[in-house]
């Protein structure tokens, strides 16, 4: 599937400070794809993210989504962030209402949709999440890895075309991180993007479709999630690591226990089954 979400076009944004973000971005982003967006701390990944839901605007550049030129004002806006939905990295930001059922319940029912449909959508958000059987306990009681649930339900109750999430597994240990990356597998669809923010490179390397590297306002990469592994000036230049799973399969290879025309494996389950085999040993 080829056609785009986000074109964008030469994107520049600087803030009043005069920190410049982002500098003469250029960005395609298909349907259907999981992308992760690497990059140190200042590269610009919030700032682009917040453009794409139009809540920053470029000092210069442009943005279409779905073909359509971004504008700005409060009807386009509104049908903008029914579609492009945008879930934060601290989720004490995002969450306001008294208990979890009537936060889940704020973004549908501004939608304009019947009682029955918010309904629906929130009990399946809900369910999807795993936060049922906090329904109808106070926000403020939650752990920071309940709140990142519950801030993830309020987002997909809207049943956005775009899902963003900037840092989802940020606090998190590896289990709740682990829980994450299943909740996004199970609810992305062959018709909707889940684009996320991450300094965690195995679970990048391990969940995306695409990967996306940024540093300094920048893309310095964007494709599939080996091709960026196998490149040690562009980590160094972007202060990233290799992934575990990555790293083990170039020494096995180098040792001549791993067939070189062997699919890197993306996970510890597709390395041990490689092992497994006897590949090459």
């Amino acid at each position: 599937m080829d056609e785009l979400f986000f074109d964008i076009q030469h994107l520049t944004h600087s803030y009043a400070d005069g920190t410049i973000a982002l500098k003469d971005l250029s960005l395609s982003i298909k349907k259907g794809k999981k992308i992760a967006l690497l990059g140190n701390n200042g590269a610009g990944k919030s700032t682009l993210f917040q453009h794409l839901n139009g809540i920053l605007q470029p000092n210069s550049g442009e943005i279409y989504f779905n073909g359509r030129q971004m504008t700005y004002g409060r009807k386009a806006l509104l049908q903008l962030r029914e579609q492009v939905g945008i879930v934060f990295q601290d989720p004490d930001s995002q969450l306001f209402s008294g208990t979890v059922k009537h936060d889940i319940s704020f973004g549908p029912m501004n939608l304009g949709w019947s009682k029955e449909k918010v309904i629906k959508q929130v009990e399946w958000a809900m369910k999807e999440t795993e936060v049922t059987p906090l329904q109808q306990k106070p926000i403020h009681f939650l752990s920071l890895g309940q709140k990142k649930r519950v801030a993830i339900a309020g987002v997909l109750a809207m049943n956005p075309d775009v899902f963003i999430l900037d840092e989802p597994s940020a606090g998190l240990d590896a289990y709740y991180s682990k829980q994450i990356m299943v909740l996004l597998n199970t609810i992305h669809k062959p018709h909707k993007t889940i684009i996320l923010s991450t300094h965690d490179v195995h679970f990048a390397y391990e969940w995306a479709d695409e990967i996306i590297v940024m540093s300094d306002g920048k893309i310095l990469f964007h494709g599939d999630p080996i091709s960026v592994f196998k490149q040690p000036n562009l980590l160094a230049q972007a202060h990233l690591e290799k992934p575990w799973v990555f790293e083990t399969a170039e020494q096995l290879q180098l040792m001549g226990m791993l067939a070189t025309d062997t699919p890197f494996p993306r996970n510890k389950e597709q390395l041990y089954s490689h092992l497994k085999q006897g590949i090459n040993i």
